[in-house]
């Protein structure tokens, strides 16, 4: 496997970034990850060479890099309940600033960026995102149709509100396929915002999964925090992986 630490230029301004790859000249289809609140750290980079062992090249970029370069949060205290808490009050003021017209923006530069590196299929990519990363990878989606052959979206909150820049009002732009994995009593997504956000697939005749991971919390992911939930996270994996072989299978 290889992974390289990566800058990519966008604008005026730099976000750092990992990529990583199986051995060999490729090309490998493409997987852009969106990482979740706590940012670019030893497990997505476990994550991300699982993905890659698939026959991926797996891009994941710091979407906070405005707040700094990875790592820019106290990582030993995602374990803790006590401390997590103290840990989200560092983390939220950069997620607000990541409003959906700088994400779609940014994203650009990243798949620009993506499909020039050496090893890497022509053609769309496979997004897949973990809690904000989920909300947004699904925003750049809608962005970026033509680019986006498929995201798969984990434990994300906030796809349908009131906002009107809600996800869910613009997934008739999605021209991919869509699986959603809910964390079952996430106040962040709750049972009639996914009902809500179903329906407006329905409508726009999406083809998705929608799914509830009973009894796992928000965060079910991630191994290095309190929310880590085995099962879920087992279950995740395995639906991950068949989207990816019906959505971009790899090269045989």
């Amino acid at each position: 496997m290889r992974e390289v630490s990566l800058d990519i230029p966008i604008g005026d301004d730099v976000a750092d970034a990992f990529l990583v790859r199986p051995d060999g000249p490729g090309p490998y289809p493409g997987v852009l990850l969106f990482m979740d609140a706590f940012g670019l750290r030893p497990r997505l980079r476990e994550m991300a060479a699982r993905i890659a062992g698939r026959g991926y090249a797996v891009l994941a970029p710091n979407i906070l890099y405005r707040g700094g370069r990875s790592p820019q949060f106290d990582l030993e205290a995602l374990g803790d309940p006590a401390r997590r808490g103290a840990v989200f009050g560092q983390v939220m003021p950069h997620i607000q600033a990541l409003t959906t017209s700088r994400v779609t923006r940014d994203a650009r530069f990243y798949l620009d960026f993506f499909a020039a590196q050496e090893g890497v299929a022509a053609g769309p990519v496979v997004l897949v995102g973990y809690c904000m990363g989920g909300t947004n990878a699904v925003r750049v989606t809608e962005a970026y149709p033509n680019r986006v052959k498929g995201v798969a979206s984990f434990h994300a909150g906030r796809l349908a509100t009131d906002q009107p820049d809600s996800p869910h009002l613009y997934v008739e732009e999605i021209s991919g396929e869509v699986y959603l994995a809910h964390a079952d009593h996430d106040q962040s997504m709750t049972p009639a915002q996914i009902k809500t956000l179903e329906a407006a697939l329905d409508r726009a005749g999406v083809r998705y999964t929608s799914e509830v991971y009973e009894g796992a919390p928000h965060g079910f992911t991630m191994s290095d925090t309190a929310a880590y939930h085995e099962a879920a996270e087992r279950r995740h994996w395995t639906a991950l992986f068949a989207f990816l072989d019906r959505v971009l299978p790899p090269a045989s």
